[in-house]
């Protein structure tokens, strides 16, 4: 098979970008390792950018989150036994974020792709990429018990950490960077509505905690825990009692209860592999680069790599310049890293660390003052939250 555009990965990044190209008149093929029923079922991120927000509408993808995301415009920081509530709009401009589960982005961009765009193949595992120093890579999958191939202009690796694109590019000429965290995020879904109007981000001595949801009737909180915590030692009584005691106010808000209907951990890291891009072979999303979770930029920045990669394919088409395409990596790792230091602040800002002294504790207390207490200091906050215009 022959395409112009060989995607590989169906997550949000390969679709969005399958979506553009689409859009632009420009064919792809998609190669998505697991079947539909499972890449529109699996939890991630659930908070959009407004730059996200705008992408989905601008290409055809943004009317059922229009009807049933919730638009929020700002998010609460709780520590000392009080809230402080940081308005995006009044210090951004207008901008907002939109709390809308990236599988419901990936169901809308699955049934645009299958109606309208072209290829996607589910169960089609890649193997490996070749060429990729070339003009005429190839991509070699297994789909339906058979080897084939996939000859294309252009390959771009939207398949994760465990993807086999970024293997692709020689180690000699790839270089990683990365920082591991003291501490895990247990994450539960609970049957029951959200406690707050907008989330809620808590720093106490007992470590941190967010009171996010998915829906109006489907609360999405998590819990700071030890590296290595296994969700079975757990019971729902001890997370509503530690939820309760990190989430506590000096005011009569409440914590509602529900029954919890999944729990999990996640790991907290940072990682970035430059450059983004190695001949023919162009990096995107998780593929190049990865972020702790309390910042909400994973998701938002494949949408930007994709977003730049596609303006970049599309400007190479219509005037024959690879200007923009020579300069995607950098382009890309400049917002990469704006994104990796505010995930690392709000990171170390609020969670606790084992290993930090009480001096090291009232160093955070008097940043989040700050924060609270400066209009400048929230102003940048509340910019990065809703996420830096994509350039």
């Amino acid at each position: 098979m022959r395409t112009t555009v060989g995607i590989i990965g169906g997550g949000p990044a390969g679709l969005l970008l399958a979506r553009l190209l689409h859009r632009a008149g420009i064919d792809s093929v998609v190669l998505e390792n697991r079947d539909r029923a499972y890449v529109e079922q699996r939890q991630r991120a659930g908070i959009l950018e407004q730059g996200t927000v705008d992408a989905l509408r601008a290409c055809g993808a943004g009317a059922r989150m229009d009807r049933e995301g919730l638009e929020h415009h700002g998010i609460e920081l709780r520590f000392d036994r009080r809230g402080h509530r940081i308005d995006f709009p009044a210090l951004t401009g207008g901008r907002s974020v939109m709390v809308y589960a990236q599988t419901e982005v990936v169901k809308d961009l699955v049934a645009l792709q299958l109606a309208e765009g072209g290829p996607l193949l589910f169960e089609a595992r890649a193997l490996a990429v070749e060429g990729a120093d070339t003009g005429s890579p190839v991509v070699r999958y297994t789909h339906r018990g058979r080897e084939q191939t996939l000859s294309c202009d252009v390959v771009v690796g939207c398949d994760g950490f465990h993807g086999i694109a970024r293997s692709a590019i020689p180690e000699a000429a790839r270089r990683t960077y990365e920082r591991t965290y003291p501490y895990s995020w247990l994450g539960i879904l609970a049957d029951v509505p959200p406690s707050c109007d907008e989330l809620i981000y808590a720093h106490s001595p007992r470590g941190f905690a967010l009171h996010s949801m998915r829906t109006p009737s489907v609360s999405r909180l998590y819990l700071q825990v030890p590296n290595g915590t296994d969700p079975a030692d757990w019971s729902e009584e001890r997370i509503w009692e530690e939820l309760d005691a990190r989430f506590a106010v000096d005011t009569d808000w409440t914590l509602e209860r529900g029954p919890i209907t999944a729990k999990s951990v996640t790991p907290m890291r940072s990682w970035v592999t430059e450059p983004m891009r190695h001949g023919s072979l162009f990096l995107a999303g998780d593929a190049a680069h990865i972020v702790p979770p309390t910042g909400a930029k994973g998701l938002n920045l494949a949408v930007s790599d994709v977003v730049v990669l596609a303006r970049a394919l599309e400007h190479r088409q219509r005037t024959g310049s690879a200007e923009l395409l020579d300069a995607y990596s950098d382009t890309c790792l400049r917002r990469v890293w704006r994104a990796e230091h505010f995930s690392y602040f709000m990171t170390t800002a609020l969670h606790t660390d084992p290993e930090h002294s009480d001096f090291d504790g009232r160093l955070q207390l008097a940043q989040l003052h700050r924060i609270a207490d400066s209009t400048a200091a929230a102003t940048e906050l509340a910019e990065n939250y809703t996420g830096l215009p994509i350039r």
